[in-house]
């Protein structure tokens, strides 16, 4: 057991399960199934709608403070920047557009998985004496969902979500409040995650520990503007 520090706090989306990864394979495959409704019949057709809804899903989620709203009802965003890559490629069916995303929100649930290394790694740290929290965003009803499918809930210290906490990563109060909750101070505890600002560039900035997970070899974002303090792309290689 390599030395560990006295607290870590986890993502839960893309972290310990996977839930929102590698989405223009899943919109690929989405749209494949709505093919004759919006009359693409050929991989070229799909391939323009697919882009098309996923800028526009960048787009919607590049405002800040809009994004923290959203974030606590996704499938009602997911149906809004449909609705508006449809309407750039001349579909005016909002009907069909939130078809296609309760379909798409609907097709990403039943995908959910733990990673097959996910309780492994967590038992161990907590037999180490390492004190966990799990820290998420998102709303209650469907990150409670998730940690109780998944057997997650006994695992943690302690479990901070973003619709009840009131407020999400990288609010800086989010990672302050765990570490309180947790009894450490930020140059005692890691948190580990896949997504850059949140997990990595914010809690840098308060002196803990970033380490990335990266299980599809993404590597660093162009535009970082901090190094992680590691990468891994196994959540067994913090116990290795």
């Amino acid at each position: 057991m390599p030395l560990l520090p006295r607290a870590i706090l986890f993502d839960l989306d893309d972290t310990l399960i996977r839930a929102y990864a590698q989405p223009d394979d899943a919109w690929r495959r989405l749209l494949h199934v709505f093919a004759v409704h919006l009359d693409a019949h050929d991989e070229a057709a799909i391939e323009r709608i697919r882009i098309a809804i996923m800028d526009e899903a960048r787009a919607f989620w590049s405002d800040q403070t809009e994004a923290a709203k959203w974030r606590l009802d996704i499938p009602t965003a997911r149906r809004l920047s449909t609705r508006r890559g449809l309407e750039r490629l001349g579909y005016a069916d909002e009907v069909l557009a939130d078809k296609i995303a309760d379909a798409f929100t609907e097709m990403r649930r039943n995908e959910y998985r733990l990673y097959p290394d996910a309780h492994a790694t967590v038992d161990a740290l907590r037999q180490a004496g390492v004190r966990l929290a799990l820290l998420t965003n998102g709303a209650s009803v469907t990150q409670r969902d998730k940690i109780v499918r998944f057997d997650l809930g006994h695992r943690f210290d302690h479990i901070q979500i973003e619709g009840e906490f009131g407020q999400g990563k990288p609010e800086l109060a989010v990672y302050r409040h765990a570490l309180e909750r947790l009894a450490v101070d930020p140059g005692e505890a890691w948190m580990v995650g896949d997504n850059y600002e949140w997990e990595v560039v914010a809690p840098q900035a308060l002196g803990m520990c970033g380490i990335w997970y990266d299980p599809f070899g993404a590597g660093i974002p162009a535009n970082a503007t901090a190094q992680p303090t590691r990468i891994i792309k196994r959540l067994a290689e913090l116990v290795e």
